[in-house]
């Protein structure tokens, strides 16, 4: 990843050491991707398939936080922490009680969308003018609209619950390929 002389001494020093993280976030990113797939694939009358989907995707997403957290200083790494504890507690909720109704997986499953969501965006905006800030400011509204269109009464929960966690799996697995051949050395091009 080239650093641009512009950047923060604290900036550039986050870029160098997330370069040597890019293949982990390739693997990362082809796993969300073949997550998503197979999310596509359950049945959309077992709430007990659903939530542990649901929770799996959740842990998931905090262990990738914390895989992170080493990689990035200051607030961002604190910002990380609190993201990944956020995610744990929400996966742990849909693992705790496996059998409540959609309702209340889809309120869960709302808030880890809209903290994702949030997260991405603010991340975007904090690094605009970097190569791929612009992933961030699109993946982040359009998991901040599906938190609300969780959280909404529409009807057929249970199906829409597939599409959202498949959606948000590819959403992630999307980003993290991109971040990973952003972050990927020059010299290894």
């Amino acid at each position: 990843m080239e650093v641009a002389p512009g950047m923060a001494a604290d900036d550039r020093d986050t870029a160098s050491s997330e370069a040597g993280l890019w293949w982990i976030l390739l693997v990362t990113g082809s796993l969300w991707i073949v997550f998503a797939l197979l999310v596509f694939q359950f049945d959309a009358t077992s709430v007990r398939a659903i939530s542990l989907v649901i929770g799996i995707v959740c842990i998931a997403a905090a262990v990738t936080e914390l895989f992170t957290v080493g990689a990035v200083h200051g607030g961002r790494r604190l910002a990380r922490l609190l993201l990944a504890a956020a995610f744990a507690v929400i996966g742990v909720l849909a693992f705790i009680h496996p059998e409540n109704s959609f309702s209340a997986l889809a309120t869960i499953f709302a808030f880890y969308l809209l903290l994702r969501g949030i997260f991405d965006l603010v991340g975007a905006l904090s690094t605009r003018g970097t190569e791929l800030w612009w992933t961030g400011l699109i993946s982040g509204p359009v998991q901040i609209l599906l938190a609300f269109w969780a959280a909404g009464n529409f009807g057929h929960k249970s199906a829409l619950l597939i599409v959202w966690v498949g959606a948000s799996a590819l959403i992630q697995g999307v980003v993290q390929i991109l971040r990973a051949f952003q972050l990927r050395p020059s010299s290894s091009r």
